[in-house]
């Protein structure tokens, strides 16, 4: 996992030095660099939860699909049920996702004063 995250640290690394035009040529850079294992287990995490629930989604779409089809009134008044937990998955997924945001954020915030506090002790 270490040896991933890694490589995908210094693939955006990289990238963002390409982007900002300041692309030294030194690709190995990053290649000392500890990978913050938490952040990209958190990542993981929360994209693993809400694929749960949506796939949890995708499997009572297909039955509140199926009962419409059937016509028979039981099925349709089930439909208002499943719909019901249809909405509830979907507050879930935001939730993750708003939750995700904020962590994510909050990691990249802590990691910009960590090099601050580095750059600056350099400079001491």
């Amino acid at each position: 996992m270490a040896g991933t995250c890694r490589n995908k640290n210094k693939r955006f690394n990289t990238g963002a030095k390409k982007a900002n035009g300041a692309d030294d040529g030194d690709e190995d850079d990053t290649e000392g660099e500890e990978c913050d294992v938490v952040v990209w287990d958190t990542l993981s995490n929360s994209f693993k939860k809400a694929q749960a629930v949506l796939d949890q989604n995708r499997e009572l779409i297909k039955k509140v699909n199926e009962n419409h089809q059937s016509k028979i009134p039981d099925n349709l008044v089930k439909n208002v049920g499943l719909i019901r937990e249809i909405n509830g998955n979907i507050s879930k997924v935001i939730k993750i996702y708003s939750d995700l945001s904020v962590n994510f954020s909050e990691s990249v915030r802590q990691r910009k004063r960590t090099g601050n506090e580095k750059v600056e002790n350099m400079r001491s």
